[in-house]
């Protein structure tokens, strides 16, 4: 609806020629884009900045660096075998796989800006029964790109201890799914320019770097300036009491329509862009 009403501002004034605009709806954001990156990256070749409408903070406030995030599953394969009559003949997958949860866990705090999040265990079955399989979800964050490095030298190091013992054997799966939002000197323009235009509308904002990640960490790593915390205020994000402030939508519209409008307006009057190309 915020970014609805902005596009009609722009459309209503008498700049409207002056840019043009296109939009993205993708719903597999919160899983890390994995089928909607390609048509990000594409788009990011016909546009020259990003208007994101994640939720800003509860204060109002926009994100401006972003960690990159990872998601990686580990199946532990053992033996089954009868728990009591050939207990010693299994190779028991589950507490093979806790080990590698504990040794992950324990890298946290090991390297400045990385978490490891052990999310999700799932095995066994009768327990009679010696397990066999057992499967591990987990995530990484992390403020550096050259950290991914880190990350997997440090997750296949545990694992190949563990693949030594007789009958067990873990395997990796995933991968980086978002690279860490680094802000490129455009992209800090570009936020400079909304807190100044907030300013004007009575909307006080400042840029706080956050651990979440979303699809302006795709358009950064394409090249593209964004702001991507344009939507609403509210709080308890992710949780069953997320909650919006129906007041914050008629300010957080001004200010998407506003920023359209700055843009238009400056085209109008022969303004260059060429900032928007600045990299780091």
């Amino acid at each position: 609806m915020v970014m609805l009403k902005a596009l009609e501002v722009l459309e209503q004034s008498p700049w409207s020629e002056q840019i043009g605009w296109e939009i993205l709806f993708n719903p597999d954001e919160e899983v890390g884009s994995p089928g909607s990156a390609p048509l990000i990256a594409d788009a990011a070749q016909r546009v020259d900045f990003g208007m994101i409408f994640e939720p800003c903070f509860p204060d109002g406030n926009l994100a401006g660096q972003r960690k990159g995030s990872g998601n990686f599953t580990v199946v532990s394969h053992g033996k089954a075998a009868h728990a009591g009559r050939e207990h010693h003949l299994g190779r028991n997958a589950i507490r093979a796989l806790c080990d590698f949860v504990s040794a992950m866990d324990d890298l946290n705090g090991q390297r400045p800006g990385i978490t490891f999040n052990p999310g999700y265990i799932h095995g066994g079955g009768p327990t009679n029964i010696v397990p066999e399989c057992c499967v591990h979800r987990f995530n990484i964050r992390l403020e550096h790109p050259d950290d991914q490095q880190w990350c997997l030298t440090q997750l296949n190091s545990i694992i190949d201890t563990i693949n030594q013992r007789d009958g067990i054997r873990l395997e990796l799966h995933g991968g980086f799914t978002r690279q860490p939002k680094v802000l490129s000197p455009a992209n800090q323009q570009l936020l400079s320019m909304a807190k100044s235009i907030g300013h004007e509308l009575g909307i006080t904002l400042d840029i706080k770097p956050t651990g979440g990640c979303c699809d302006g960490n795709n358009l950064a790593s394409a090249g593209i300036p964004n702001i991507d915390t344009l939507g609403v205020q509210g709080g308890a994000i992710h949780s069953d009491q997320e909650y919006l402030k129906v007041k914050s939508l008629v300010p957080r519209a001004r200010l998407s329509a506003a920023i359209l409008l700055s843009f238009a307006r400056a085209s109008a009057l022969g303004e260059s862009f060429d900032w928007l190309k600045q990299q780091q």
